[in-house]
């Protein structure tokens, strides 16, 4: 799919890969919605980009909040062919400690955000997308990126929660892609590694040197651009679909 005079649905648009991806589409030539829980925040990059992006404050997991962003993107842009799910929360927690075994809802908060949220705006992006005309000789109608993390496959100590979510996201690549074949969309997920966001890069700094020490090479954090980048490749290359891809340097997690 060609990014010229399309239209992204982007969450946590607001900062770090969202924001780059938003960011990044629009010099491309897409239209984009900016979709984040900060309404102040979100209005801000909104504005600064111009008139190829609108915005919607929102949580991911509430079906009603989600329905009126996409009918905002339609009354604004006409269509919607692009999703990106780059919103999600963290959580550190063992299972059992000090104080006793993990608060329920605590794990919960985070499966609710994490990967209930990313399935929420998927499936009402999906809905949109299918009543696209076809835009190629592959007869494709949209393509969804989903943001999970190599913590799906290599979470630290005090992960479960997080480990879990994006797991999930994994999990349900291939599913969803079989799920949306016929209608022409592509499902694809990348599972960044350790990427120089405002979260990451406001912790202490042995802490940000204990996490680019597990890197292989470049030896340092991704950029958020890094991950426009590849979200760019994988629009524009119509036989990736199903697929998880790491986006990662080469790290595989320490038990902590």
């Amino acid at each position: 799919m060609q990014l010229q005079q399309k239209t992204a649905f982007i969450t946590g648009a607001a900062s770090g890969l969202g924001l780059a991806a938003a960011k990044r589409l629009i010099v491309e030539g897409a239209n984009v919605m900016m979709f984040d829980l900060d309404a102040t925040r979100v209005q801000e990059q909104a504005d600064l980009l111009g008139a190829q992006a609108t915005w919607a404050a929102g949580d991911v997991s509430d079906e009603a909040q989600v329905q009126s962003a996409i009918a905002k993107t339609l009354n604004t842009f006409g269509t919607l062919h692009i999703n990106i799910n780059s919103a999600g929360i963290g959580a550190a927690a063992k299972t059992v400690g000090r104080d006793g075994p993990m608060a329920m809802d605590q794990f919960t908060r985070v499966i609710r955000v994490n990967l209930l949220g990313t399935f929420n705006v998927l499936r009402l992006c999906a809905a949109a997308m299918v009543k696209n005309e076809p835009l190629n000789e592959d007869n494709e109608r949209g393509v969804i990126i989903n943001v999970a993390s190599v913590a799906a496959y290599d979470g630290q100590m005090g992960q479960a929660a997080y480990s879990a979510s994006k797991g999930g996201i994994a999990s349900m690549t291939l599913p969803i892609a079989r799920d949306l074949a016929r209608d022409g969309v592509r499902v694809m997920t990348v599972a960044p590694g350790i990427f120089a966001t405002p979260l990451l890069m406001a912790s202490p700094q042995p802490v940000k040197d204990a996490l680019v020490d597990m890197i292989q090479f470049p030896k340092r954090m991704g950029m958020p651009e890094e991950f426009a980048d590849m979200a760019v490749h994988i629009i524009r290359c119509a036989y990736l679909n199903g697929e998880v891809i790491r986006l990662d340097a080469g790290i595989r997690m320490a038990a902590r």
